[in-house]
């Protein structure tokens, strides 16, 4: 029988944690009280994959992680400990890897595989040089260079032929093996091998558009490789001949590109991505395509495993990922249930703040982002925020423009890693003018322009329009329309009637079958859009405070009041109450505790300005050519405070990718080695000098204690509130771990079972006294579980949310509520601003005979003392009986 789970436990699946390691941890999970375990994608990647978000083969499960018998082992365990399974899937791209099936097949025979149309890609747009071609932009150089070095090489493997480069093997096209079959033919004087070089020679060239012209090439192209393999097989001395002639083209230059110009890919320079690929990515990454899952097919043979699953109820639900990318959503997720009904579906979607989801898609809610950052700005003084700025300002020596960071980061992305996507894009829309009159005269380049501009002004990551089903919502229209309008402000060079009338292409005003397709593949690119030029890069050059700068936050007000927190749950209640909750992802920019600690920087901005002018005046002496900048070296003193102890290498692999994120000083794609070889080195004299050190770890002392508190208020609140709470593999202790690859290292199971099995003979008192090793978390979360599964009805569906009211000097420093009418949570906020202690201040329990299930203390009704509530531990969980 199916569950809903009432709580999941994150696995990151790879080759250095396979479904053995993760079978050998399912009793730990189960007596921590966790209902389903939560894996990262199982389906086969590309070899060495850290994350499994690269399949190359939606039909076969990953070998690297054991293949099929290991996870039937693993399974089996998880059924024995009472587990249920939920799974990770990638419907919207895969890999461009070798062991792609489907990819190798449309490599070597180009519009006429039979898979095609299984990728998002542009076959006969753009230039002429391209029709019919896809960009492979694999080479470390120009390739009339590569080419010359002799690194493209013809091989022959039994009876399969290929072009390798490095470690790369690629299928060629049948039509190119012709000359190298008649040669040997003639070496041979074998009639039936030239017989076979010539009917290759004369399969018809691709015809896109010809569905049973594809498929008749389709088989007399079978049937003729068929023949070939079997004549090779009976004459060995055949293969020697191919040898010979292979050889003799790989020692022409000019021969070898004539062979390579065949082919139905194009070997490129690997900065040509950026402006002329013709296939969509997941963002940016070029090794990544994007999937046609819209088509039915596709989604039919794509998800056929996955289905398969869900419908034996070998896993019970699936968190989708990327469901942006998706050129349709409301049709995915629609078709996903129609064929797994009782499956519980999460959806990967970034809501922007006071975004909702959309209430038509048929899914249980989002993976939690929007309830991260409202608890991150539930534990963020305001007051303090306001003076943050000024010493902001102070350090960068000047104040800083947000929104007009935000906006030139997003731009910067279109202009370079997403040019592609926007040259795309012109290309349809340039179409579209030449089809009308009225704005045929606009040019190909103030049209990019445009383009751009509309997509960096989006203030969510997309809109869901559908042409399709004449689907336009109010929300959708009115963010459109504010896009325009801000992106026509922007540039007032630009013809506002070229703003108004992609307008009205993107609110359906104006149709037709380019302006659909025009409209569809906008959607899909704004998201990139946000991801790339507002995550990836604002969010590391914005660091006023870094702990608010996460995944859909607003770093600018992040700021949340206890009034919002509530009407957030109760909507949560109302519309999505079995969506999932979290507080740290595989995604996240830094792990959960490290925000929670950083959060107490809001409440002492003094206190921590006077140490950062101290630091800057200290280090100094290791700064050199004005390098680090101050925004870097701010970030870096934040990045130690959070996280201490931060070892050098932890510190040098993370500020290497702040860095290239940020795209300031230095990048993925342009790596300024100076700035890199000299950041490192102030990162390995600050941390040697024993100074400095001392008063990092002074400092991080002095917050610890109260940040320590905002992990267990933050902790209790994500599993008590409407939704599912999900647990990251490790977090259970103290998380200081930072973005990945940082947070994806191995975890100390050992260490958390001796904790768990420990915990058992002990009250809360001695748990308390073990604060250091993480203790009181993991109490906290094994009790919050078990309460979830005794109360059941308490929670889901069937629950409810209610604010509970607090009276006294410090009522805005606690946050209360019901759940049902047996369970009551009560935590603190803003902690250190009552280190003093809590006053008069008390909140109002609902008449009945209350218990403590984190101290185990019997708790009178009516008005309780917050003193007496938080005097054995720092957070409140009430169960009342009867």
């Amino acid at each position: 029988m199916r569950r809903t789970p009432s709580s999941t436990y994150r696995l990151q699946l790879h080759s250095g944690f396979t479904f053995t390691d993760a079978l050998a941890v399912a009793g730990y999970i189960s007596s921590l009280g966790v209902s389903h375990v939560y894996s990262s994608p199982s389906l086969q990647t590309v070899a060495g994959s850290s994350h499994g978000y690269d399949v190359a083969d939606f039909k076969a499960i990953n070998q690297e992680l054991g293949g099929t018998r290991a996870q039937e082992a693993f399974l089996s365990r998880l059924r024995e400990c009472e587990l249920g399974q939920i799974l990770d899937i990638v419907p919207n791209h895969m890999s461009l890897a070798q062991n792609n099936p489907y990819w190798r097949d449309v490599l070597e025979n180009g519009p006429e595989s039979r898979y095609a149309n299984y990728f998002d890609m542009d076959w006969i747009t753009g230039e002429d040089r391209m029709r019919n071609k896809v960009l492979l932009p694999l080479l470390g150089d120009q390739y009339g260079s590569v080419l010359k070095s002799g690194a493209i090489k013809i091989i022959r493997t039994a009876t399969r032929f290929e072009v390798a480069f490095n470690d790369l093997h690629l299928p060629v096209s049948p039509h190119s093996m012709s000359p190298i079959l008649t040669a040997s033919a003639e070496a041979l004087s074998s009639e039936t091998l030239a017989f076979l070089a010539d009917s290759v020679a004369d399969l018809p060239l691709p015809q896109s558009d010809a569905e049973q012209a594809q498929r008749k090439t389709q088989r007399n192209r079978e049937v003729l490789l068929s023949l070939l393999t079997r004549y090779l097989a009976e004459r060995p001395d055949a293969l020697d001949a191919i040898d010979d002639a292979i050889a003799i083209v790989n020692r022409d230059v000019d021969a070898l590109d004539k062979f390579l110009q065949q082919q139905h890919y194009r070997l490129a320079y690997w900065k040509a991505a950026n402006q002329d690929l013709g296939y969509r990515r997941f963002f940016d990454v070029n090794s990544l395509i994007g999937v046609r899952v819209d088509k039915q097919e596709v989604f039919a043979d794509t998800h056929e495993l996955i289905l398969n699953w869900l419908q034996t109820g070998i896993i019970e639900g699936v968190r989708v990922d990327h469901a942006d990318g998706l050129r349709d959503p409301q049709q995915y997720f629609d078709r996903l249930r129609e064929n797994a009904p009782d499956a519980w579906v999460v959806a990967e979607k970034i809501l922007a703040r006071n975004e909702c989801l959309r209430e038509s898609w048929p899914v249980a809610g989002t993976t939690g982002y929007d309830f991260l950052n409202m608890v991150n700005g539930l534990m963020i003084s305001p007051q303090g925020l306001i003076e943050l700025d000024g010493l902001y300002e102070k350090a960068l020596g000047g104040p800083v423009d947000y929104p007009s960071l935000v906006h030139d980061s997003k731009i910067a992305v279109t202009a370079e890693g997403l040019g592609s996507d926007v040259n795309w894009l012109t290309s349809i829309f340039v179409e579209i003018c030449e089809n009308d009159r009225d704005h045929r005269d606009h040019t190909r380049a103030e049209i990019r322009h445009a383009i751009r501009e509309v997509a960096a002004c989006f203030s969510v990551y997309r809109t869901y329009v559908s042409p399709e089903r004449d689907e336009l919502t109010d929300l959708d229209a009115a963010v459109i329309h504010n896009a325009v309008e801000v992106a026509s402000q922007y540039r007032t060079d630009i013809d506002h009637e070229l703003f108004a009338f992609i307008e009205d292409v993107l609110l359906l005003r104006k149709r037709g079958d380019l302006e659909s397709e025009f409209l569809l593949r906008f959607q899909q690119f704004t998201g990139p859009v946000m991801a790339k030029g507002f995550e990836d890069t604002s969010l590391y050059r914005y660091n006023r405070m870094i702990g608010v700068n996460e995944v859909g936050s607003n770093p600018f007000n992040p700021a949340v009041s206890i009034d919002e927190f509530h009407r957030f749950n109760e909507q949560a209640q109302q519309h999505h109450p079995e969506g999932m909750v979290t507080l740290t992802t595989h995604d996240t920019k830094r792990g959960e505790d490290v925000r929670a600690r950083l959060a107490v920087i809001t409440e002492m901005p003094q206190v921590f300005g006077e140490a950062v002018i101290r630091w800057f005046t200290l280090n100094s002496m290791y700064r050199k050519d004005g390098w680090p900048d101050p925004n870097t070296e701010y970030l870096y003193y934040q990045v130690l405070v959070g996280s201490w102890p931060l070892s050098v290498d932890r510190a040098l692999l993370y500020m290497e990718k702040a860095t290239r994120e940020a795209k300031q000083q230095t990048s993925w794609t342009q790596n300024n080695m100076r700035f890199e070889n000299q950041l490192r080195e102030f990162i390995r004299l600050t941390l040697d000098d024993g100074n400095f050190v001392a008063e990092v770890e002074a400092f991080a002392g002095l917050v610890n204690p109260s940040g320590r508190i905002n992990s267990l208020s933050q902790t209790l609140l994500k599993c008590t509130v409407p939704g599912v709470p999900d647990l990251y593999q490790g977090s259970e202790l103290w998380d200081h771990r930072l973005v990945d690859p940082d947070n994806r290292g191995p975890v100390d199971f050992d260490q958390r079972r001796d904790l768990l099995k420990e915990m058992e003979h002990l009250n809360v008192d001695q748990v308390m006294e073990q604060m250091d090793s993480g203790m009181p978390k993991l109490w906290t979360i094994q009790r919050a579980l078990r309460v979830r599964r005794r109360y059941s009805e308490c929670f889901g569906a069937a629950g409810a949310y209610t604010p509970l009211e607090a009276h006294g000097d410090k009522d805005s420093h606690v946050i209360g509520f019901l759940r049902g009418n047996r369970v009551a949570t009560v935590v603190p906020r803003l902690s250190l601003e009552i280190a003093e202690g809590w006053g008069n201040t008390s909140i109002t329990l609902p008449n009945g005979k209350w218990h403590n299930a984190l101290t185990d203390d019997p708790v009178k009704s009516g008005d309780v003392k917050l003193a007496d509530l938080f005097s054995r531990f720092p957070a409140t969980l009430l169960t009342r009986e009867g």
